[in-house]
């Protein structure tokens, strides 16, 4: 027989999105299980978002040091990854350990539950023999892992994933990166710049094959200059690993049949929800559904509620954060704002760092929107001249010319993400395009590209 506890709220997977509901609703007064088999704090403080951007600050660094002889005299440049490792080692993730993560749960008022829970019903979970049946009911954010793909031979070869690559503690000779989306690019070049040799492996036309062509023009430009060869148009046949060295096979977009060898293979194509075996056929929901549906409180069901990566709304640590407060206004009966989508923002950490926010041109084409594109080139900018080397980028905007606003915007450069924030406010707002050209922008400054993209209008 199963013991039996009654709660207020169990909390299934205790990533930001779901430590911060699990911590805001003891707070309110709940009583709160948190339950989870992996680390308290998800993937991002451990093998994605902070230990990533430590590599790429370091990457950047050796990059700018390079660029001294073209600016302000000579530099040596001797890449060492061993700082940046125990960095991440001692710093990020207290060598991934979630002590720390667990007493603060802890303390909020949250009982911590460690292993792999199911839903048994409606408003029920079950953790290692244990039924919480919690009154107001169960809130998922199980997130997702690492994908791979059906490629002959890759599941017998020690290839790593992102959470493999984080935990190195020296940079590869050579590296092949399969994948050319924000994971894969951007550890693509930061491994560059550490003096591997590196091939990514892309099977759409273009890397970062979600972002605007000219960000993308933008980034492979950079990438040539940092060495890295990007082999866009691929399809793998087969992988194998003999003699410590990983050899692809693969059919380039001339549909010539060649061979990649390297030390290290990085898989960074994508990634799967964690669905499948937490009980969601007990509640009338798929387990072999991509996402679950929510409405805009973040209701997937009868007293269950999803946020995070398994909602589809964007695998960003910021959306699940936005989607955790939805979530906790809705169990503490407060009112709104609910979830709106049209305006989230995404950062791509490459140098030059590529942000976004709602639309592509391409989708307002096909939503049917009447469109009126605008593009700004970063280095024909005064700020950009100043900048020099490592100051190319681009802001595009795209308008929906009967409305009168921002439905879309790119910000590329060296302060990409930055910069996207006064995009985001307009697309967010829907700030008329007339008062947006009226604003006086300081100078010079790199966000004054977006003023001569919105004077390109057509």
């Amino acid at each position: 027989m199963s013991e039996e506890q009654h709660v207020d709220l169990v909390v299934l997977g205790l990533g930001p999105g779901g430590e911060s509901v699990a911590t805001e609703a003891a707070k309110a007064g709940l009583t709160v299980v948190g339950v989870d088999e992996r680390l308290v704090g998800g993937e991002c403080p451990y093998y994605g978002c902070i230990p990533s951007k430590m590599v790429i600050r370091a990457a950047d660094a050796l990059a700018e040091a390079r660029r001294v002889a073209d600016l302000a005299g000579s530099a040596t440049v001797a890449p060492d990854f061993s700082p940046v490792a125990t960095r991440i080692r001692d710093e990020a993730t207290d060598d991934w350990d979630d002590a720390v993560a667990v007493e603060r749960l802890e303390k909020a008022g949250v009982t911590f539950v460690r292993g792999h829970g199911r839903l048994a019903g409606e408003g029920v979970v079950e953790v290692a023999g244990t039924r919480y049946v919690a009154r107001v009911g169960v809130v998922l954010n199980t997130g997702t892992a690492p994908a791979a793909p059906p490629v002959e031979g890759l599941a017998d070869t020690p290839f790593w994933t992102n959470r493999d690559v984080l935990r190195a503690t020296e940079a590869p000779s050579s590296l092949v990166v399969v994948g050319g989306g924000a994971i894969g690019a951007e550890l693509a070049q930061a491994f560059a710049r550490f003096g591997s040799r590196v091939s990514v492996l892309e099977a759409a036309p273009r890397i970062l094959a979600l972002e605007e062509p000219e960000a993308s023009e933008v980034v492979a430009a950079s990438f040539a200059r940092d060495g890295v060869q990007v082999l866009a148009g691929a399809s793998i046949r087969s992988v194998t690993y003999a003699d410590g060295r990983f050899t692809v096979a693969f059919t380039d977009a001339d549909s010539t049949d060649l061979d990649l060898d390297a030390d290290r293979l990085l898989v960074a194509a994508g990634r799967r929800p964690n669905l499948h075996d937490i009980g969601l056929e007990t509640v009338g929901l798929d387990p072999s559904a991509r996402s679950l549906e929510t409405d805009e409180r973040m209701r997937a069901g009868e007293r269950l509620w999803a946020i995070g990566d398994i909602t589809g709304k964007g695998a960003f640590t910021h959306m699940s954060m936005y989607q955790a407060g939805i979530a906790v206004r809705d169990l503490t009966g407060t009112d709104g704002p609910w979830a709106s989508y049209h305006a989230v923002p995404r950062v791509t950490f490459t140098d030059p760092e590529v942000g976004s926010v709602g639309m592509t041109e391409q989708q307002a084409r096909d939503a049917r929107l009447t469109v009126r594109v605008g593009t700004a080139a970063l280095a024909e900018s005064t700020r950009g001249w100043i900048h020099g080397p490592g100051g190319d980028g681009v802001v595009k905007v795209v308008e929906d010319a009967d409305a009168g606003y921002l439905v879309g915007a790119t910000s590329v450069g060296p302060t990409g993400g930055e910069v996207l924030s006064m995009l985001a406010t307009a697309v967010h707002a829907r700030v008329p395009t007339a008062v947006l050209r009226e604003q006086v922008l300081a100078y010079p400054t790199f966000h004054r590209a977006v003023s001569s993209a919105l004077a390109a209008l057509a």
